[in-house]
């Protein structure tokens, strides 16, 4: 039997907003030298119990104890000086400074002149140790989501915390990358530290985890060891239901090509080739994958794809018409619609309503507008039909979107994007976060578009979901398509993760599209 003080200890702890609680008599604890997850849905309460861990929120009842002491926080700061570190799903870095000055931020003890080089040499150390590459000059708004996540990550680990929250943490990572933060975690795990792991992918759970405690709607829902029971068990608990994870995609013949690209070139927002000589196509009935670790192009090659990002030479087609630099409108106009990563700062408003937001791809067309005029009986009538076939929760079409969960958010920008059934949907990273449940019907709606004749372009760091969901596979690296794989399910994730990193592989699963040949 342990007898020895855990490091975390939260007892019976409540938390209300607005009339909602979102924890409920909720005990938690972390022990010396454990990895322990945390699970649930999207809007179960996870996130509300990290955060007051963190001395984000104050909690309306129940205690903390740190190493047998009770505490309470006042702030992030005072978390930090007990040793708690986080790293949280939507980062809390400011846009506006450099990654660098986003180390030290609320940091004690600076000296009054900043000793820029010690830190930057500090940080390219701490880059180097566990893969996780950034440039300690860039600013945030310059790096994509994935490269954000690094920071996050970094950020903690400058911090020498003891106790860690991961929320998220591999997301964005390339299998080596994910194994190698694995053997960091679990070195640390061996000197002492206790880590808090919040993942919606089971496997990792499964594999990393010491123990699991799942919350549904804001309660405990249990406490497992992770050796006494099943993935299936977990999410069970997690949505009050079995689920099945097996994905049913039916073998159909590929169609005419939709959207194609061939020797595209584009700068990032620095200014630096960011998309290089990039050729690919996808055709109807068809889901065209790309893998690759975060910031080495695929957000800006799809940025140029659909008109939002100037592409510096090469060529966009649209069913065979030249669509290279024409304007995001002309693209939705012909069928060609985009999933952002970015939910909130790209693909929605969030002060807007859901109403609102629900014809930001339609506002200038009828019966939604007549003239100058928008027609706000068909709006609302055509969000409620929106909300009710994409399953999205919210209680009501007059809610701002900044009120709605994560699963929510991407419930409704894929139910905008998909609902008129587009040409080619471009998806980028749309699982992200979400539970277990929500990426479920995330994916099962990308494969019944696919089923109805709809071309999708599928962005992912997740290379399970990649492989089974894409009819073929584009690796990219540092800008450069390294091959397109025909049929990714017969290559080796070892070899894909290869590719990712820049190793070009020639293999017989290899079509002919790509820098292979």
């Amino acid at each position: 039997m342990n007898t020895e003080q855990p490091l975390v200890h939260m007892e019976g702890i409540t938390k209300r907003f607005a009339g909602v609680t979102a924890n409920f008599g909720i005990n938690f604890e972390v022990r010396r030298g454990e990895v322990h997850a945390l699970l649930g849905e999207n809007g179960a309460g996870k996130s509300t119990l990290m955060n007051i861990l963190y001395g984000l929120y104050r909690p309306d009842g129940g205690k903390i104890f740190i190493s047998g002491k009770e505490i309470s926080f006042s702030s992030p700061g005072d978390a930090r000086k007990a040793g708690i570190g986080m790293v949280h799903q939507h980062f809390m870095l400011i846009r506006s400074q450099t990654v660098w000055e986003n180390m030290i931020l609320g940091l004690d003890g600076l000296p009054l002149v900043l000793p820029r080089r010690e830190i930057k040499e500090r940080i390219l150390g701490i880059s180097e140790q566990y893969g996780l590459q950034v440039d300690p000059d860039a600013y945030i708004w310059q790096l994509s989501i994935g490269e954000q996540q690094r920071v996050a990550i970094l950020q903690m680990l400058f911090r020498q915390a003891n106790i860690l929250i991961l929320d998220e943490p591999t997301a964005v990572l390339t299998p080596q990358e994910c194994e190698h933060l694995f053997e960091t975690v679990r070195q640390m795990t061996a000197e002492g530290h206790g880590i808090v792991f919040i993942s919606h992918k089971l496997d990792e759970v499964m594999g990393l985890s010491s123990r699991v405690t799942i919350l549904r709607r804001g309660k405990l829902a249990g406490t497992l060891d992770t050796s006494s029971t099943t993935k299936e068990r977990l999410a069970e608990l997690m949505v009050g239901k079995k689920m099945v994870f097996s994905i049913d995609k039916k073998e159909l013949a590929r169609g005419r090509p939709v959207l194609e690209c061939s020797s595209l070139h584009a700068l990032g927002d620095r200014g630096f080739p960011a998309v290089s000589g990039a050729s690919i196509s996808v055709h109807e009935h068809e889901i065209l994958g790309i893998a690759g670790v975060a910031g080495n192009g695929q957000q800006e090659l799809c940025e140029a794809m659909v008109g939002l990002r100037k592409a510096e030479s090469g060529s966009v087609r649209v069913k065979g018409e030249d669509m290279t630099n024409r304007a995001p409108k002309d693209f939705i106009d012909r069928g060609v619609h985009y999933i952002p990563a970015d939910r909130k700062g790209t693909g929605l408003v969030p002060n807007m309503k859901v109403s609102e937001n629900s014809i930001l791809k339609r506002y200038w067309k009828r019966p939604v507008s007549k003239g100058f005029f928008i027609k706000w009986s068909e709006v609302a009538a055509f969000a409620i039909k929106l909300v009710s076939q994409f399953s999205v929760s919210t209680p009501s079409v007059e809610t701002p979107v900044r009120n709605l969960s994560g699963g929510n958010l991407q419930k409704l920008m894929l139910g905008r994007e998909l609902s008129d059934d587009p040409a080619v949907v471009l998806a980028v990273h749309p699982t992200w976060g979400l539970d277990v449940a929500a990426t479920c019907f995330v994916r099962e709606q990308l494969l019944s578009h696919r089923e109805r004749g709809g071309a999708v372009l599928l962005v992912s760091e997740d290379l399970d979901e990649l492989i089974s969901m894409s009819d073929r596979l584009a690796v990219m690296c540092k800008g450069e398509i390294m091959g397109v794989l025909e049929r990714p399910a017969d290559v080796p994730v070892e070899s894909i993760g290869l590719m990712m990193a820049g190793t070009v592989i020639r293999d017989e699963a290899f079509g002919r599209e790509g820098s292979q040949e």
